[in-house]
């Protein structure tokens, strides 16, 4: 019995391994088809001059000065979206596993590409981009649409609270579910901000929900965490410090909406913010400098994300990045452990 148990166990690493490596040699081989289309008809993205509460920028522009002095193309994470896409349909398609974080990651690249033609398109109106409230709508509706088919077509309407087991939600489990995309696709979105970043971030978290999936025996579920990991390494080989190209809101509200959705199918969504804990700290020095602008008229952070206020206070671009990274591997380790004690695998 025991030595079923590991062949079969054997078996479904190999699977969802192969998926990572497919993945990873297809982004690779769609990086230069869209690295010559986006020169030929410059991507480069255009740099915001006004701030979410309406006033001019000038701290920001000035950390990154060097980065719009140059022409780097956006829209990059349309190469992980193909082939993460691809290979899914092709090799990994299942109605209970990976159909909603399919979707999602479909849904969220559509507003994302919505937002970066603006951008590039656009005629510098120093928003750079669609309105934070459509985009916002737009993910909402997204959300509302997959949350519906979590809880009518799956059948499931509980929610699994560590240590304690799970709570019967019923409908109300669809606006928790379109909680969880928003939140997690704007808080992927916010940190997208510096060479490697989100990249390296969102990587971590869909490696560890991987690992939650497999302990959980979804494997095909797991194997759809390993393809968005393989086709983002390909990323980040040319996303690190220099970047070579962005992957633009495009990337990020794509690979944002699909981490939400996998929380909720692993059942783990009380761990995202554990897991996840740089994009709370992201998006959470983001609201914090917003609201204190507009009810204490004074800023909390030098520049925000914190990401930017690290900048701003003298920290290198790669040593913020490196850092994030760290304590998102030691954030997932926790998660993990979390877990396993907290009845969730």
């Amino acid at each position: 019995m025991h030595n079923y148990m590991i062949i079969g166990l054997t078996d479904a690493l190999f699977g969802t391994f192969t998926l990572s490596v497919a993945a990873f040699v297809l982004a690779m081989l769609l990086t230069p088809i869209y690295t010559l289309t986006a020169y030929r008809y410059k991507f480069w993205k255009k740099q915001r001059t006004t701030s979410t509460t309406g006033e001019k920028l000038e701290i920001f522009p000035k950390l990154h000065a060097d980065k719009f002095s140059r022409n780097i193309p956006t829209m990059a994470g349309v190469i992980f979206v193909l082939s993460i896409t691809v290979i899914t349909i092709i090799f990994n398609l299942d109605r209970g596993q990976t159909w909603l974080p399919l979707a999602a990651l479909i849904g969220g690249a559509f507003v994302g590409l919505l937002d970066d033609v603006i951008n590039v398109r656009g005629q510098g109106n120093g928003v750079a981009g669609l309105r934070s409230s459509l985009k916002f709508l737009m993910i909402i509706v997204i959300g509302l649409v997959l949350g519906w088919f979590f809880y009518a077509k799956l059948g499931t309407g509980s929610i699994n609270i560590p240590f304690i087991g799970n709570l019967v939600l019923g409908w109300a489990i669809i606006p928790l579910f379109t909680f969880a995309v928003v939140a997690t696709s704007n808080a992927v979105n916010i940190s997208d901000g510096l060479d490697g970043l989100a990249g390296g971030l969102v990587s971590v978290s869909f490696v560890t929900f991987g690992i939650i999936a497999l302990f959980q025996m979804q494997l095909l579920l797991a194997g759809f965490c390993f393809t968005v990991v393989g086709a983002l390494l390909s990323y980040l080989w040319f996303n690190i410090y220099p970047a070579r190209f962005f992957m633009g809101d495009i990337g990020s509200f794509a690979l944002g909406t699909s981490l939400g959705v996998v929380s909720m199918l692993t059942n783990t969504l009380f761990l995202l913010p554990i897991i996840g804990i740089v994009f709370v700290a992201e998006a959470g020095s983001s609201l914090l400098q917003i609201a204190s602008k507009r009810l204490l008229h004074r800023k909390i952070f030098i520049s925000a994300p914190i990401h930017q206020h690290l900048e701003a206070s003298g920290w290198p671009e790669t040593k913020v990045t490196m850092r994030f990274w760290i304590i998102a591997v030691v954030a997932a380790f926790f998660g993990i452990l979390l877990a396993i004690a907290g009845g969730s695998i």
